[in-house]
């Protein structure tokens, strides 16, 4: 693991990290927030949106201020593999390929190769964190925005016993519906519809709902509320299956990480008051 920057921020540790990832088959950089003490911390995973990269959450966010004062550890890898020989959409499109891993494993050619965003994410990062920082693995949960909004209540409904705690803004919660999780789907999987379901929060959380409550919010001048991200196809889902969440439509607020900062905050006590 290489250590590409650190700077002290907040009472604490900053740094970007690149590894070789044999998940990925190429190099993968991740940032790290480390507060000040013995630990072991909580951990807090964060999976950012489309076109997004490590650095997006630490310097636009704003959370290390928060994270300093509750103990908190934040982990922000890329969105998806990157460099030499990793396939990219053929047009250059934002929504698909580079910096649009899906945080799934891609069983299509020529994606199937390096995109695993979810074993990257649900096992290999994981590993190497605990190996090298000073987190308490008993005590790890996601969030993300968007693209990572799905990414994070994907991996939490399928593996709440890890992830215990999730939180979300802006998440695609029913991709198999929208024109974005069709697009990345379509060509990530295969044709196959039913293959999409196990990377779609809105159909999980009918069959596996867990124990944790999830937080989701919303703004309500995001331009792409009603046709990608359609957060009452989850709402009424997890209301059937019994599923405990908070949506909060917060009004005015868009698609950026102004909203992100302002309530950034929010999620972090969030987090830390039930792990």
């Amino acid at each position: 693991m290489e250590q590409k920057s650190a700077v002290k921020s907040f009472g604490g540790t900053q740094g970007v990290y690149s590894h070789a990832s044999e998940t990925l088959s190429c190099d993968m950089n991740f940032a790290v927030y480390v507060p000040e003490g013995k630990g072991p911390f909580p951990v807090l995973y964060w999976l950012s949106g489309l076109t997004c990269t490590e650095e997006n959450f630490i310097t636009k966010a704003c959370a290390q201020r928060v994270a300093a004062e509750l103990g908190l550890v934040i982990v922000a890898p890329d969105t998806s593999p990157r460099g030499e020989g990793v396939p990219d959409d053929p047009d250059g499109a934002y929504d698909f390929g580079l910096g649009a891993g899906f945080y799934l494993n891609a069983t299509e050619e020529p994606w199937s190769t390096h995109y695993k965003m979810y074993d990257y994410v649900t096992k290999e990062l994981p590993t190497l964190i605990e190996k090298e920082f000073l987190v308490d693995a008993a005590r790890a949960g996601i969030f993300g925005h968007s693209m990572g909004g799905h990414g994070a209540m994907t991996i939490h409904l399928k593996n709440s016993a890890t992830f215990k705690t999730c939180s979300a803004f802006s998440p695609i919660v029913a991709p198999s519906q929208v024109p974005w999780g069709k697009k990345a789907f379509s060509n990530y999987l295969g044709p196959d519809e039913k293959t999409w379901i196990d990377y779609d929060a809105a159909a999980l959380v009918s069959a596996r709902p867990s124990d944790a409550e999830i937080l989701i919010d919303q703004g309500t001048a995001d331009n792409f509320l009603e046709e990608q991200l359609k957060p009452e196809i989850f709402a009424e889902a997890a209301t059937k299956a019994g599923q405990k969440f908070t949506l909060r439509m917060q009004e005015g607020y868009d698609h950026s990480y102004y909203f992100i900062a302002s309530f950034i905050e929010d999620h972090l006590r969030w987090h830390a008051g039930r792990l």
